[in-house]
């Protein structure tokens, strides 16, 4: 059914209300999130994926290759599987060896590319790959889960689905490298191609195909047992099974590094809400869709579990908010002008931060017509136009100061917790900690990614400066050059700067986590501790042999059982 953009379009949601980290960190994937994205893609354009090899032996050793042929280019994911002594199996960063190492291979490899790459993907950091290789991962297995399934399986029986679902994986990835990461191409070798024009959908790519390969290997595995008695996996209890994913610090700066991105994704997301809550009125089959996907999203919160207490209240909240939403469905109703301006108006008096970013992802369901298109608009290009102008006036930054950053000048930032965090750089990883600032001497290595505290002391020189234009400004006071440039994209970008502290004592990094992998898709957050977090990917979804006759979209909630 296609359905016009609304004529009056409801005021979006303005920044110091979306942009807040606690808000943040309560957001859900949804149709605009890069997993489905993709999907959506794969199934429209018909591409076709094989398994090109499978030489795995029966301790899981061995190579396979997953080929995913599109309308003008092929992509191939070679895995190298190993026998991992239990001892060295680590999520961590400073792991030298894993389950499964991974890369996506830009074409069809020849057998020198596959020597070559057997040589050096297992390594990961420590090994070189190529400009033929656009991503290098690597994934360890779930034992418990691994070794359930694989013993069900080659009994003849299928596995236990109680034991599925407090899992949800059989192995997570630890990392996902891409973007000229350890000699892989950078994005603007491939960004020119339509199917990566979204945000990270090598990536995503690359995690879809793993996902196929694991599920076959442990078939495999089970089969080579016990060849006589061995079964394959029942096809609704195999797509139960996600990738998981252990996800920590080195994901947080992402999102204050690239600000102009931040703006596009955020800025996609709230035009969709905008376009829904403008409709006139919502047409029984709409209701009826969204009517539904409440109720899924019951089921999926009722599945969720953490240990971790910030989550367990978020867990909570979300349940209470899912329940109250559904009994006020029952009783308001949608009808009448704009219904769904009026529920969401009623949601933000109603439900916590947790329910309402919910809804958000709810209401964007029953209307692919008015949401989907926006994907195209989240990519940016961060190379130029950015640079600072030096002809504003002092006076309209000083506006603009306090418009983006008026929270931040209220702060107190000689109070020790204003400032009790210091983001640093690992010499041994190259990657990004969080240092206590009172009880690490890390100070000395401070990256700048306190957009607040900087506002607050750009805006003190400022006050004492005499000159006219931000030119002057800069070449007196070169420390603020920073800040300066992220005000002017923040003026021009409304949704590009996280309003909240990030170097404060209450700072939780997971929010940050959180928002970045829910546009990921990622669904289940399991915080861990304050700084990483585990999630699930494509749990659910259809496998590459599915994709033809099933639906690439709606998979992210559970199906309701058949009345």
């Amino acid at each position: 059914m296609q359905i016009d953009q609304p004529a009056a379009i409801a005021a979006m949601r303005q920044p110091d209300q979306v942009m807040r980290l606690e808000r943040m960190g309560s957001f859900h994937q949804s149709r605009l999130s890069f997993m489905r994205i993709l999907l959506r893609r794969i199934k429209a354009e018909d591409w076709r994926i094989e398994r090109a090899r499978f030489d795995i032996d029966a301790r899981g050793v061995g190579t396979a290759i997953y080929t995913a042929h599109g309308p003008q280019n092929s992509y191939s994911l070679i895995a190298f599987a190993n026998d991992l002594d239990p001892e060295k199996r680590s999520d961590r960063v400073i792991a030298t060896e894993w389950d499964a190492t991974f890369t996506l291979f830009d074409g069809i490899p020849t057998e020198a590319d596959i020597d070559r790459l057997r040589a050096n993907v297992p390594l990961q950091e420590a090994g070189r790959i190529s400009q033929s290789e656009l991503s290098l991962s690597r994934a360890n297995r779930s034992v418990r889960l691994w070794n359930h399934v694989v013993a069900a399986l080659a009994k003849g029986e299928q596995p236990d689905p109680a034991i599925i679902e407090s899992v949800g994986y059989l192995m997570r990835t630890t990392a996902v490298y891409g973007s000229g990461k350890f000699g892989a191409a950078d994005r603007a070798a491939t960004s020119d191609r339509p199917e990566f024009q979204a945000p990270y959908q090598i990536e995503m790519l690359s995690v879809y195909l793993t996902r196929a390969f694991v599920m076959d290997l442990v078939e495999d595995m089970a089969r080579q047992r016990a060849p006589d008695t061995a079964v394959t996996m029942e096809p609704a209890l195999r797509r139960r099974f996600g990738i998981g994913n252990s996800t920590g610090l080195g994901m947080a700066p992402y999102l204050l590094n690239h600000p102009a991105l931040l703006h596009s994704w955020i800025a996609a997301r709230e035009t969709a809400l905008s376009r829904v809550r403008s409709l006139p009125q919502a047409d029984a089959q709409h209701i009826e869709k969204f009517q539904q996907m409440v109720k899924r999203a019951i089921l999926h919160a009722a599945a969720w579990h953490s240990d971790h207490p910030a989550q367990i209240a978020k867990l909570v909240d979300l349940r209470a908010d899912l329940d109250r939403l559904a009994a006020h469905l029952d009783s308001a109703g949608l009808t009448g002008p704009r219904p769904w301006n009026h529920l969401w108006l009623w949601a933000e008096e109603a439900l916590s931060l947790e329910g309402q970013e919910q809804l958000v992802s709810l209401l964007l369901e029953p209307y692919p017509e008015l949401v989907d298109e926006l994907a195209d608009t989240m990519a940016c290009d961060e190379d130029h136009h950015w640079r600072i102008a030096g002809g504003m006036t002092c006076a309209r930054l000083a506006d603009i100061m306090r418009n983006v950053y008026g929270w931040a000048l209220d702060i107190d930032w000689t109070a020790p917790g204003a400032q009790a965090r210091v983001w640093y750089v690992s010499e041994a990883k190259l990657e990004p900690r969080l240092g206590e600032r009172r009880l690490e001497p890390v100070e000395p290595y401070e990256q700048p990614l306190s957009p607040g505290r900087d506002a607050a002391r750009l805006m003190e020189a400022l006050d004492s400066f005499d000159g006219a234009t931000v030119a002057a400004f800069v070449l007196a006071y070169p420390e603020h050059r920073h800040i300066v440039r992220r005000a002017q994209i923040a003026a021009r970008l409304p949704y590009a700067e996280i309003r909240g502290n990030t170097i404060g004592e209450g700072l939780m990094p997971i929010d940050m986590l959180r928002a970045k992998l829910s546009f990921f898709g990622a669904c289940h957050f399991d915080p861990r501790s304050d700084r990483w977090v585990r999630i699930t990917m494509f749990q659910n979804a259809p496998y590459p042999d599915e994709l033809a006759n099933g639906d690439a979209d709606d998979w992210t909630f559970p199906p309701l059982e058949a009345s």
